[in-house]
C-alpha cells in the first residue's frame, strides 16, 4: 500500500480462521490530505487502528458466542475491524464505526479476505451529534478507554446511540480509566458485571476485563 506497510495474519477465534491485514509496526504515519488530523489523531495515535491488540482478540471471542438474535449491533473504535467481522459472519445486523480516515478502507479489505460481502461502516465521533447513526441495542468495543477524556466522551456517545433497552460491551485492557466510565454508565440507568481475560502473558501486568452493562435488556439467543 502506498505510504504505510501492512501485513496479513491469520487467527483462530472460536475455532474459525481469519485473514486480518494490519499495519505491520506501531511507527508509522501517513497524512497526505490532513484527514487524520482534521480528526484529531497525532503522529503517536495514527497506527493504533490499524493493530491487533489482546482486547481486541478477547473481544472477538466475545461476539462468536454472544446473543444476536433480533438485535441492531454497533461496534465503536472498530479499528481493522475483526469483532464486526466476527459478527457479520455470523449473520448479525452490525454497524462498524470509527474516526480514523483509513478504517472503513481497512475493514472492507478484511472482509473480502474472509469472503464476506462488504460490511456496513459509519464514521462516528464520540464528541458531537452523529444523526445518520441511530440507535442500537448492542454496542460492543475494545481498548477504547485510552485516555483521560474517553469515559466521558464514550459514555456521551453511548447515551446518544443506545436505545431504552440496551447492552453494552467493552473490552479494556486495565489502561486505568474504567472506574470513571464503570460510573458514567451507572448513572445511565446501567447494571454492571464484568469478566476477566489475561491481555499478557507476564503475571505483573493487569488482566483486562470485559465488562457488560445492561439496561432493561433481554435478548434472544
Amino acid at each position: 500500500m502506498s505510504g504505510y506497510h501492512t501485513e496479513t495474519v491469520t487467527l483462530r477465534i472460536g475455532g474459525a480462521e481469519y485473514r486480518i491485514r494490519t499495519l505491520s509496526d506501531r511507527q508509522q504515519y501517513h497524512d497526505p490530505d490532513g484527514s487524520a488530523e482534521r480528526a484529531g489523531i497525532s503522529s503517536a495515535t495514527w497506527p493504533l487502528f490499524g493493530m491487533l491488540w489482546p482486547a481486541g482478540l478477547a473481544l472477538a471471542e466475545e461476539m462468536t458466542h454472544v446473543p444476536i438474535g433480533g438485535l441492531k449491533i454497533l461496534e465503536v473504535g472498530c479499528g481493522a475491524g475483526l469483532s464486526s467481522l466476527v459478527l457479520h459472519k455470523r449473520g448479525a445486523d452490525i454497524v462498524a464505526s470509527d474516526h480514523h480516515p483509513l478504517a472503513d478502507e481497512f475493514l472492507q479489505h478484511n472482509a473480502q479476505l474472509n469472503g464476506l460481502p462488504p460490511l456496513p461502516f459509519q464514521h462516528a465521533q464520540w464528541l458531537g451529534p452523529n444523526p445518520r447513526l441511530g440507535r442500537f441495542d448492542l454496542i460492543v468495543g475494545s481498548d477504547v478507554l485510552y485516555e483521560r477524556d474517553h469515559p466521558a466522551l464514550l459514555a456521551g456517545f453511548i447515551a446518544a446511540h443506545a436505545k431504552p433497552s440496551a447492552r453494552v460491551l467493552v473490552a479494556d485492557p486495565g489502561r486505568g480509566h474504567r472506574g470513571r466510565f464503570s460510573s458514567l454508565m451507572l448513572a445511565q440507568g446501567f447494571a454492571k458485571s464484568e469478566q476477566p481475560f489475561s491481555g499478557s502473558t507476564r503475571a505483573s501486568e493487569p488482566r483486562g476485563r470485559i465488562m457488560t452493562f445492561s439496561r432493561d435488556f433481554t435478548a434472544a439467543a
